[in-house]
């Protein structure tokens, strides 16, 4: 009975030790945005990401309408403007996190 108890302890520490291999960063953003209906190439949509941020750092959108609106001037033409928040916040969270607050304070 003990050897069993130890036994399943052992085979349930390996599985929750067992970390799944996550894709890169990039991989992982572009998955999101396959979920909002975003389908740009995967290098194409890290870029305006990586780029939404150095926008965001440098002062040239000061909020989070301004980020949107250039956002959805680099997205396909029959993108709606809830699919460039999306980004936007999809954007933040993978990339500058630290600029997640410019989305609360658009929604107040």
């Amino acid at each position: 009975m003990k050897r069993t108890v130890v036994a399943t302890a052992l085979a349930i520490a390996g599985l929750v030790l067992a970390v799944p291999a996550h894709a890169d960063v990039d991989t992982d953003f572009n998955n999101e945005l396959h979920t909002y209906g975003i389908y740009a190439g995967k290098d194409y949509n890290a870029w305006i990401g990586k780029l939404t941020c150095k926008r965001l750092d440098k002062g040239l959108d000061a909020d989070a309408n301004k980020s949107a609106q250039f956002i959805h001037m680099q997205l396909d033409k029959d993108a709606t403007t809830a699919q460039a928040y999306q980004f936007l916040g999809a954007a933040l969270r993978s990339y500058c996190p630290d600029k997640m607050p410019i989305l609360e304070q658009a929604a107040r």
